[in-house]
């Protein structure tokens, strides 16, 4: 007898289960437990890739060929319909649906937004490219538009509706919103697991009424709701009597709230003081101050939070807090400027923290386990909540919060870029002029008619210059130093800066002098001789009387230095993840 052959397997069957198991393996959808089938024959149109059942379950096209990418793009899709209440007949107005299948401008509004969540959360690829800009309007206000000027081409989805509205007694025997606010919790702490904080959201004590305060943003207010899921409350009288907290102060970095157990407030007021300090330090208040005074930063900050909150009712503010109505609508830098004229009075007022305290602490309030970075967790924190919550219309969005949000959601500049940016800052090339006295490259083809040439002016100017103050100790990582000065070099010379003064620094300093930009990398040489005193090279510079005196320095190190006082224009260059051992005054850029 012939040996049994195997069953061919369909490699784009494989796929379309590939795409199913990179959502189920999602927090945010893997709550849902719905089942993934293939259609009939002759169920689905040929545009048509999948449809969601009114129980949740998936049916998707048998003969479509496609890679898990863009099949997992499709069944977040539909998972997204149901999230976001869009077959609920409660949360959908009767005059958006006929019957069971939704009205075509209604279904084009719930798909886009389905697609504009998606865009953010960055899971799978679309099947089709979208345009660039989506509209923010929410489904019922895009709807009515459409149906009354008629549905732009590009937003007009294809194929059969890939949802159908249910009835009311399905909706109440599967409610998919809760199940999706559930999602979101454990999408946000999953995240923060990844990025090594504990999973717990506080330390083992007696429950207070800011515990119930923080489970209320969990499960009934969406826009914070996923940022409430990670972070800690350390409700601690020692501490809090240490860091003198008269209610509250937050850490971004280690991602706790601390509050004074012995402070005496109602449900409502504590829902207030949480979603104050959360919003500080998913907005990055911390590391914004930049050259600001950080006490009249924090306050400028208290009074647009603040006014963000009484906008939109949460919870019931404290007495004594910051407020006031006139500032409403500024930004933080703006409302900084305004009170920046009476700084006596401003020491007078009081944060969450105390009088003359801010309550963003400029490093964890205890010892960190380990090094956490929450960047990525706050963004996806923020941008996924304020989706939902709006989405969901579950209430008002202030327009300067709105936009604080989004702009999170922008990658931050690559070092070089941000490298090239200070460059451009403080040096400009010489312009080129046009001169008769140089025949241009042109002239052949009008040899009648003079034509000027370019050509860079003869005078004797002063060349612009900066200094550079290089850490050269044994503990700078060689491939990093060869990259930050290569880039060094080629910002430079596209610069018309051909020159830098050098100091290499390890126990002490070495003046190389002045060296070709292109150089620099080729006189280094990293002796490693102790710890980096980083201090007798820029007074080495600072002194100099042949560096000018409004040349700027730059300071390459890996952050195991001293603490570093320069009174001129200046940045640093770290490795990513390297911290300083004190406050930086000017730029820093982190090597990747």
């Amino acid at each position: 007898m012939s040996p049994r052959r195997k069953a061919k397997i369909d490699p784009w069957r494989l796929e379309v289960r590939k795409g199913w198991q990179l959502v189920e393996r999602n927090p945010l959808f893997g709550v849902f437990h719905c089942w993934l089938q293939p259609a009939d024959d002759d169920e689905l149109s040929p545009d048509t890739w999948a449809v969601v059942t009114e129980d949740g379950d998936i049916r998707h096209h048998p003969r479509r060929r496609a890679e898990a990418a863009e099949w997992a793009w499709v069944f977040a899709h539909l998972l997204l319909h149901l999230g976001f209440g869009h077959a609920d007949p409660r949360t959908c107005a009767p005059k958006d649906v006929d019957g069971a299948r939704p009205e075509p401008a209604y279904r084009a509004a719930c798909c886009l937004a389905a697609d504009r969540f998606l865009r953010t959360l960055k899971l799978g690829r679309p099947p089709s490219p979208l345009p660039v800009e989506l509209p923010e309007q929410d489904e019922v206000t895009l709807s009515e538009r459409w149906r009354r000027l008629g549905i732009p081409e590009a937003y007009k989805p294809l194929g059969e509706p890939d949802f159908r509205v249910c009835t009311e007694e399905m909706a109440k025997l599967h409610d998919f919103q809760l199940t999706f606010a559930v999602g979101v919790v454990e999408s946000a702490t999953s995240a923060l697991d990844r990025a090594g904080a504990p999973r717990a959201t506080r330390d083992k004590h007696v429950e207070g009424p800011w515990d119930v305060a923080l489970r209320w943003f969990m499960s009934s207010y969406p826009l914070l709701g996923a940022l409430a899921a990670g972070m800690k409350i350390v409700a601690d009288v020692e501490l809090t009597r240490a860091w003198n907290i008269s209610i509250a102060a937050v850490s971004a970095e280690a991602g706790e709230v601390y509050v004074n157990p012995l402070a005496q407030h109602t449900e409502e007021e504590w829902r207030f003081v949480l979603a104050h300090e959360m919003l500080h330090a998913a907005l990055r208040h911390g590391e914004r101050v930049g050259p600001r005074e950080p006490y009249l930063w924090n306050v400028a900050c208290d009074y647009v939070i603040n006014g963000w909150l009484a906008e939109m009712g949460v919870g019931e503010m404290p007495e004594g807090l910051l407020f006031d109505q006139t500032l409403s609508g500024m930004s933080a830098e703006a409302v900084y400027d305004t009170i920046a004229t009476d700084l006596r009075r401003t020491r007078k007022l009081a944060t969450l923290r105390g009088r003359g305290l801010g309550d963003v602490l400029d490093r964890p309030a205890r010892p960190l386990r380990g090094g956490v970075d929450l960047d990525e967790y706050y963004r996806n924190a923020m941008c996924q909540g304020l989706a939902y919550h709006q989405g969901q219309g579950r209430g008002f969005v202030p327009a300067g919060l709105e936009q604080e949000i989004r702009a999170l959601d922008q990658p931050p500049l690559p070092w070089d870029a941000q490298l090239a940016r200070w460059f451009d800052e403080h040096f400009q090339p010489e312009e080129k002029r046009r001169s008769y006295a140089r025949a241009s490259r042109r002239q052949a083809s009008s040899p009648g008619i003079p034509r000027p040439g370019w050509v860079r002016p003869e005078e004797i100017v002063r060349k612009a210059t900066f200094g550079v103050v290089l850490d050269t100790s044994g503990s700078m990582d060689i491939t990093l130093l060869g990259k930050a000065l290569g880039a060094i070099a080629s910002y430079a010379a596209a610069r018309d800066v051909p020159r830098a003064r050098v100091v290499f620094c390890d126990a002490v300093a070495y003046d190389a002098g002045y060296l070709p930009v292109e150089e620099i990398a080729r006189r280094v040489k990293v002796r490693g001789r102790g710890g980096t005193i980083l201090q007798p090279g820029v007074n080495l510079l600072e002194r100099a009387d042949d560096f000018p005196a409004d040349g700027p320095i730059l300071v390459i190190t890996d952050g195991e230095c001293d603490v570093v006082r320069i009174r001129r224009e200046h940045a640093f260059l770290v490795p990513q993840g390297a911290p300083l051992p004190f406050r930086p005054r000017g730029p820093v850029f982190s090597m990747k």
